[in-house]
């Protein structure tokens, strides 16, 4: 049975959660053990994490790494973050809304590693922000809800399989590691958490023509779940598409694999 650690303890500083920004903070030290363990960063890699709230994951990697970069939107963090890391290496601290940051420039050249306790507010638009730089990402671990970890990794056929489940695998190997229940974190949520590893694929192993017909497709086959895919994507695929993609038009979204939607999004009938 883990014990949780008072955020001094666990953290290194206190602060009061803000609700605003859905700030619940993790202070179990059995969980960030896990989470720093699942990580497990390697001398020369360059690791940035988003939303280091009060340090409880980013001490222990810097504690490891020595060097590390940090994103926080919440200018109350900023100081006692810098102050508890200066004795265990190299923080830097990116005060900006990380909707906002380019991780593309933020690599120059070098893939980063992407870590982070996500808010639950905005942890999918975090998501497909990161998804629209995966070139020059190594991997991600990140902690979500439970419910949308599920979403992300489930497959075809299960009842959460959506359009998260085959955007996020179109580019990435998304793998669920454990579940963090609510009594490690301080407020505790009302909701179970779980951590996920999102590794993106080559490019050329992702096979995509053109991102924005892709991500069309995807959403018009789900927001009308209940419908076959010759309803659903009325105006967005006809006959000739679904033939040529291999594809029966009387299926519903949730029973086509991610390669399929692949397949009828690269599909060029013009």
């Amino acid at each position: 049975m883990t014990r949780p650690l008072s955020p001094s303890s666990a953290s290194g500083f206190s602060a009061a959660p803000k609700k605003s920004l859905g700030q619940h903070f993790l202070a179990d030290r059995h969980y960030i053990e896990r989470i720093v363990h699942a990580v497990d960063p390697k001398p020369g890699q360059r690791l940035v994490e988003i939303g280091p709230g009060q340090g409880a994951i980013t001490l222990p990697l810097l504690r490891r790494h020595h060097e590390l970069t940090v994103i926080e939107f919440d200018r109350d963090l900023i100081t006692p973050l810098s102050e508890a890391a200066a004795p265990l290496g190299q923080l830097t601290i990116i005060h900006r809304d990380v909707l906002a940051v380019d991780f593309t420039a933020l690599a120059a050249g070098t893939p980063i590693r992407l870590v982070g306790n996500l808010p639950y507010n905005i942890s999918s638009p975090i998501l497909f922000h990161a998804l629209d730089h995966a070139p020059a990402i190594v991997d991600m671990h990140f902690m979500l809800q439970k419910e949308v970890v599920d979403r992300m990794a489930a497959g075809p056929g299960s009842k959460v399989y959506g359009r998260l489940s085959v955007m996020l695998q179109a580019w990435c190997e998304v793998t669920s590691l454990f579940v963090v229940p609510p009594g490690a974190f301080r407020p505790p949520p009302k909701v179970d958490s779980a951590v996920a590893r999102l590794v993106p694929r080559a490019p050329a192993e992702v096979g995509i023509n053109d991102r924005k017909r892709f991500a069309d497709v995807v959403r018009a086959a789900f927001g009308q779940r209940r419908k076959t895919l010759r309803n659903a994507l009325s105006g967005v695929c006809d006959a000739r598409h679904f033939e040529a993609a291999g594809v029966r038009p009387d299926a519903r979204a949730e029973q086509l694999e991610v390669a399929d939607f692949i397949h009828l999004a690269n599909v060029d009938v013009d």
